[in-house]
């Protein structure tokens, strides 16, 4: 159907995630968060799976799983610079575009409409990787008028998913970071970023590397259901407990909390979280912006379809009666009773187990710009 059409059926009150209509069988998507691949925003036409009465339907599922394609992009930058005031940072790299975590709540989904993909199915499936992001870091670093500030990795999407065992991407961006001495903070769900500790922990022993763990719930069925290729909660502990040991300061991010879902699993993350050695802890609300409110609301009537409502209703809440805002300053932490309530618990349970005692500021006078091909070398 035209674009226009498919707007015009959300705008009169269709509702995509209540609807199966677009959906794909569950036989072609197994290990995967969404259920459907609904054609992105700026596409002129959507494209939905219908039933004609021919069989059509049943002869899709027939057709093989989906399989995780990566194509290599080839950008002329990779440092990006942000100016919200509501982000602690001003740099972030992302060595990958999509995410094969497959996180059905995941607030960068929407970004695969950029490449007239879809942020269903085609966000977890049809991945981009950076190859040259290393070199690219490296000319950037060395330019004259380079001033370092931290680095923030992990931001949209994760760059320790399951492809980054091939790509190395993230690997060589911190070899440039380490060599360089630039300070950076890592943000991921993966246990993988162990396998750099030999990197991240001297970076870490000169106040130049911090790392994040995402831990949204400590049930496994359900973190396979709603996070299917991300590492699970036991593994992400472990991870906290390794970073830890090697000297790497460690912050557990109880991100995203989900209404009526994840949110009595708090308390004990974080006590799970403080006794493998984090010391810091944050929270994010969880966000619905663009195609990811009919993403997570499909998954919601498929996996806890009894919650849907009550899910939906205590969202609504907290954005004054929308599904999303994103006004700054209360777009990761809601407003009203409910919002408030769950921030003052965080609050409390973090003041308890004593988190956020002491909060360091990584160093920035420690870089060294890299040399560029054929510039003079530092005497210094």
């Amino acid at each position: 159907m035209p674009r226009r059409a498919s707007n015009y059926l959300k705008t009169t009150g269709y509702d995509f995630a209540e609807d199966p209509l677009g959906q794909v069988p569950p036989e072609r998507r197994p290990g995967r968060g969404a259920a459907s691949n609904e054609s992105g925003r700026y596409e002129r036409e959507a494209r939905l799976a219908v039933d004609d009465g021919w069989g059509a339907l049943e002869a899709e599922e027939a057709l093989a799983p989906l399989k995780t394609e990566v194509t290599v992009e080839r950008p002329k930058t990779i440092i990006t610079r942000n100016d919200s005031p509501d982000i602690p940072f001003e740099r972030s790299i992302n060595p990958y575009r999509g995410c094969e975590h497959g996180c059905v709540y995941c607030y960068a989904r929407p970004t695969h409409a950029y490449m007239g993909l879809s942020p269903g199915l085609d966000f977890e499936t049809r991945l981009f990787a950076k190859d040259g992001a290393a070199s690219l870091l490296e000319h950037e670093l060395s330019a004259p008028n380079y001033a370092p500030k931290v680095i923030a990795i992990g931001t949209n999407t994760d760059p320790y998913q399951p492809i980054e065992r091939r790509h190395r991407i993230m690997r060589d961006v911190l070899e440039v970071l380490s060599k360089a001495q630039h300070p950076v903070v890592i943000t991921t769900k993966s246990a993988l970023c162990t396998r750099d500790i030999d990197l991240l922990a001297p970076m870490a022993a000169k106040g130049l590397a911090r790392v994040a763990l995402s831990v949204t719930t400590l049930d496994r069925r359900l973190a396979r259901s709603m996070e299917p290729r991300a590492s699970t909660p036991e593994r992400r502990l472990e991870a906290i407990r390794q970073l830890s040991e090697a000297g790497i300061p460690t912050t557990v991010m109880v991100a995203p909390i989900i209404p009526g879902v994840t949110d009595s699993e708090i308390e004990t993350i974080l006590e799970r979280a403080y006794e493998a050695g984090a010391r810091s802890a944050g929270y994010v609300m969880l966000r619905l912006p663009l195609e990811v409110q009919d993403i997570f609301g499909q998954w919601l009537l498929e996996n806890a379809p009894a919650k849907y409502r009550r899910v939906m209703n205590l969202m609504r809440s907290m954005r004054e009666g929308k599904l999303y805002d994103s006004s700054w300053g209360t777009r990761m932490t809601g407003s009203g009773p409910y919002a408030g309530i769950t921030g003052r618990r965080f609050e409390a349970a973090a003041q308890r187990l004593e988190f956020n005692q002491n909060r360091t500021r990584l160093r920035t006078d420690l870089f060294k710009a890299p040399t560029r091909p054929g510039g003079q070398m530092s005497l210094f």
